[in-house]
């Protein structure tokens, strides 16, 4: 959301928030409705940060959602306590796989009722072992996903509270104690089904199944407990459509926005605090809270503080709009159901470990791996009526194993050799290459844009490209995480960005919990 950006009024509020992302407007909405007077100070011109929709190819009547696109940790206890007027759509089908076997194409479509997918790995693996194995599997992180998930807006529990919430000790030694790749090797024996799992522990961090750091696990983790479900729907509206709405909010309660201006410095005795800024002219600003949504390493500058190393980002963003599906190579499928969900790409098991040790000995991967969402099959809206008349689709496709390290020397040259390759490993199971089914520009260029980690870091200030801000945390209290995972080494200054203990993804949790922290709940 555009708003009127211009110094504020008055010169004190009981909070300034530094950052219009979509986390920094829970927070203002949630402290505006208990009756605090609340400035929010953006750099860019306009709310939303990361979570916005835009016009992204010259011409064309398609609004996507850039960065990100997909919702599922963000709690109802939000949309309602804030009313929002959001939905999202789920999406019948969960994941396409193509694969090539016995010199024949095929591939395993996880969706559309459970007699189907039982059927569809029965066909692909010729039994009926992996889709036993799947059921158990899902079966145990659901029950951990709806014990874990609820706590993610409530004060931090201690490990051993939250052990106890699990209830399972088997569950635990796979998510908590366990590089997930044991767990993932222990329940399945096929090499797509296990790079299917896999892919939910890598999406955005630079990682092998056998990590011994755990960060495998804690993407994991988040990737298969949200909304007490694991499911990922689809934002009504595009991923803008959430952000306008909590703008919205927190202008009816009564914050006040300042766009275009950025902060520049944090000074804080604990009790009191000025945040200087600087838009279209210089000021300064009293505060008796201070909420910051950018990044740790963000925030650390802000208050003259050294910096926390980044933890780098290791993915590969494309966003693409479609004259049409392109057909499969694989015939006992239909587009419109392959693209539905996430359609995965060189993830087998094996493909992911060899990728992964590639980037790590410094080199792209010789078959990136991939995966694509068509989010125009679920939600038309975000197209024009015309584009929709005519069959036009958009597909996001976010590639993995691509550390903010193999781009330093030449970014854009490593960016074009990247997607070049990622499109042919796409191109392999398709009956027709991608590039002959690209729409085209207002100037008769093909509507396809990439985004590698550094320019993720340009773009949206992002340390090292990281997606998170920086590794994620497990969802329970460790030294110094504070009663909310939110608190600093000052009392009246809070992280609320994705930085956050349980932060990441597009969930709103760091800014709700910054506001109870504030509250005092």
């Amino acid at each position: 959301m555009t708003v009127q950006g211009a110094p504020p009024a008055r010169r004190a509020y009981d909070a300034v928030i530094v950052g219009g992302g979509h986390n920094g407007l829970v927070a203002a909405a949630y402290l505006a409705r208990a009756g605090h007077s609340v400035l929010v100070v953006e750099r860019l011109g306009h709310t939303g940060g990361a979570a916005v929709s835009t016009y992204a190819f010259e011409g064309v009547d398609a609004r996507l959602s850039r960065y990100s696109y997909l919702v599922s940790l963000l709690p109802r206890k939000i949309v309602r306590d804030l009313g929002l007027s959001f939905a999202v759509r789920g999406r019948d089908v969960s994941s396409y796989t193509p694969a090539r076997r016995a010199g024949q194409d095929t591939g395993l479509l996880v969706g559309g009722g459970r007699a189907r997918t039982r059927e569809a790995f029965a066909r692909f693996t010729g039994g009926e072992r992996e889709f036993d194995a799947w059921e158990r599997f899902y079966g145990r992180t659901g029950r951990v996903a709806e014990r874990v998930f609820p706590t993610l807006v409530e004060p931090l529990p201690t490990r051993a509270e939250l052990r106890a919430r699990v209830d399972d000790e088997e569950a635990w030694r796979m998510l908590f104690e366990e590089p997930v790749g044991a767990a993932v090797e222990e329940y399945f024996q096929d090499d797509v089904v296990r790079g299917v799992v896999l892919t939910d522990a890598l999406i955005g961090t630079f990682a092998d199944a056998h990590d011994p750091s755990l960060r495998q696990n804690r993407c994991f983790l988040y990737h298969v407990i949200g909304g007490g479900t694991g499911a990922w729907d689809v934002p009504v509206g595009g991923m803008g459509a959430l952000t306008d709405a909590l703008a919205q909010a927190a202008l009816d309660a009564g914050a006040v926005f300042a766009t275009g201006c950025e902060a520049t410095r944090i000074e804080t005795d604990g009790t009191r605090a000025e945040v200087a800024c600087r838009g279209t002219e210089e000021f300064t600003v009293g505060a008796r809270h201070v909420l910051v949504g950018a990044s740790p390493q963000a925030l650390a500058a802000l208050l003259g503080e050294q910096p926390p190393p980044p933890a780098e980002g290791a993915q590969l963003k494309v966003n693409m709009l479609l004259k049409r599906l392109p057909l499969l190579r694989d015939k006992h499928v239909d587009p419109r159901e392959a693209f539905a969900g996430t359609f995965h790409v060189a993830e087998g098991y094996e493909q992911l470990a060899t990728a992964y040790a590639e980037a790590a000995s410094g080199t792209l991967p010789s078959a990136p791996p991939s995966e694509i969402y068509c989010h125009s099959l679920t939600d038309p809206s975000i197209l024009g009526e015309h584009l929709v008349g005519l069959g036009y689709q958009t597909l996001t496709l976010f590639g993995l194993h691509t550390p903010a390290r193999l781009f330093a020397e030449d970014s854009e040259a490593a960016r074009e050799e990247l997607l070049a390759a990622t499109l042919a490993q796409l191109d392999a199971y398709l009956d027709e290459p991608i590039a002959d089914v690209l729409a085209l520009d207002a100037q008769g260029r093909p509507c396809i844009e990439a985004k590698s980690p550094l320019d993720l870091e340009r773009d949206l200030r992002l340390p090292g490209g990281n997606i998170f801000h920086r590794d994620l945390a497990f969802p329970y209290a460790q030294e110094g995480t504070g009663r909310w995972g939110v608190e600093t080494a000052h009392a009246n200054v809070f992280l609320c960005g994705a930085g956050a203990v349980r932060g990441g993804g597009v969930s709103g949790i760091p800014g709700h919990n910054a506001a109870m922290a504030v509250l005092g709940e």
